[in-house]
């Protein structure tokens, strides 16, 4: 969920990979977006950013899939949407220019798609322009401060060990207020913020461990280039950051959430 162009895309390109690694926290967090996003039957959506499929699931078991659409710039990622939400229409785009018309939409969403558009006004300019007037326009992104408890807890553990490792405190929309300031600043009208939640169940550290190693986004591709004792010292600061669990436990996650009406 990027766009072309970025030093990102190529981290977005398999659908099992991104599941194991991210669905496991989007699919709960889709639920709670789409709540706060006030979804209804009756109106036509667009999932900006669809990814494999995890928000466009949930609006089309509310909107029903004809009522749907969604675009992504990673092929794969629309090639999954398509096979998870028949009847719905996905289209391989960014953000920053979307391939529908003006006002054909009642509400334009993206989920975590904010921190990897590479032109961030240029993405909302879009999704205003093809929301109807009176429609809604809303995004959610991780809280990068440390409320997304496994990427803050995976970044401080990489830094623990070499203090010039990257992080993605800097990323844009991961601090608050920023994406509402987004919102208001593209001329959106009665733009709220606000916080949602997600959590994600593992069965063992080993389970969470393994989807780093996937290389899915800026964690897992650092993750995966570990070697040797740097790789031991990383996973076990990590382990003993977030608990040093020996069975099952849970992780949770924080999201900003910005609404405005065009």
């Amino acid at each position: 969920m990027t766009s072309p162009g970025s030093d990102q895309t190529f981290f977005f390109q398999a659908a099992d990979a991104y599941e194991t690694f991210m669905g496991r926290y989007s699919r709960p967090l889709a639920d709670e977006f789409a709540r706060a996003a006030g979804v209804a039957a009756g109106e036509r959506v667009l999932d900006v950013g669809c990814g494999t499929g995890a928000l466009a699931t949930v609006l089309a078991g509310i909107v029903g899939p004809e009522h749907l659409a969604g675009s992504d710039p990673s092929e794969p990622f629309v090639e999954e949407c398509r096979r998870s939400v028949p009847g719905a229409e996905f289209r391989v785009a960014p953000a920053e220019a979307l391939p529908f018309g003006d006002g054909e939409f009642d509400v334009t969403l993206a989920q975590l798609v904010f921190h990897f558009v590479g032109d961030q006004a240029a993405g909302v300019r879009e999704m205003a322009r093809v929301t109807r007037p009176g429609g809604r326009v809303s995004a959610c992104v991780w809280d990068f401060t440390g409320g997304m408890t496994m990427l803050a807890s995976f970044w401080a553990s990489a830094r623990e060990v070499d203090p010039d490792a990257p992080d993605e405190v800097g990323r844009f929309g991961g601090k608050p207020g920023e994406l509402g300031g987004l919102w208001r600043e593209a001329g959106l009208r009665d733009v709220v913020d606000g916080v949602l939640t997600a959590s994600a169940e593992y069965r063992d550290f080993d389970e969470l461990w393994d989807s780093f190693l996937l290389r899915v986004g800026p964690a897992g591709t650092y993750a995966a280039g570990l070697e040797g004792e740097k790789l031991d010292a990383v996973r076990g600061a990590f382990h003993r950051r977030i608990g040093s669990p020996d069975g099952p436990f849970e992780l949770t996650a924080r999201a900003w959430f910005a609404l405005g009406v065009v």
